[in-house]
């Protein structure tokens, strides 16, 4: 029998991975959760990813990479001198506004680095690319970094806490960083 040609199929694969950990959880990922999901054959998804680490690299990237366009554009839609702590505030209300699950899914695929050494490449590459983005921003480059870092503590902390947004805190906190 030929083969079908489908030049999309590796790109559903790895939408269909990232929908079996938004669903599900890290620990569900696996060939055959993710071929079931994308609607091809097991064999499909081994061809075109061997490991699971390879695969999950792909959605680490993916998700990252939508990340990081959407950061990038809000960076460019700030108005020049517009105050960088209200501005920042109003990233964090809107990334934690509505449903969270997008965003926990972000920082699920992201933490996966902590324990898949492949994945860390990739996670450390987003890091640098918002420090850059935010860099823009900032006075300086370390201000940058420091600011990265609280923007990830945050939203991993109000995630995991559950706890309303408190945007005279965010705010001062920011403002610590960048004036």
């Amino acid at each position: 029998m030929p083969r079908r040609y489908d030049p999309d199929r590796r790109d559903r694969i790895v939408e269909a991975a990232v929908r079996v950990v938004g669903a599900r959880g890290l620990g569900a990922l696996s060939h055959r959760a993710v071929a079931a999901e994308a609607d091809v054959p097991l064999g499909s998804t081994t061809y075109h990813f061997a490991t699971l680490d390879d695969l999950l690299v792909e959605a680490v990237r993916r998700t990252a990479r939508e990340w990081l366009d959407g950061l990038a554009a809000w960076e460019r839609g700030l108005p020049a001198g517009a105050p960088l702590a209200d501005a920042v505030v109003d990233l964090v209300a809107e990334a934690l506004a509505g449903d969270r699950s997008r965003l926990e899914l972000e920082y699920e695929l992201y933490a996966a680095a902590l324990r898949r050494p492949a994945v860390r490449p990739v996670a450390a590459a987003c890091v640098e690319e918002m420090t850059a983005v935010l860099g823009r921003r900032t006075p300086d480059a370390a201000a940058a970094r420091a600011l990265c870092a609280l923007l990830d503590g945050l939203l991993l902390q109000y995630l995991v806490s559950g706890r309303p947004f408190a945007r005279a805190e965010v705010r001062e906190a920011v403002a610590r960083l960048v004036g």
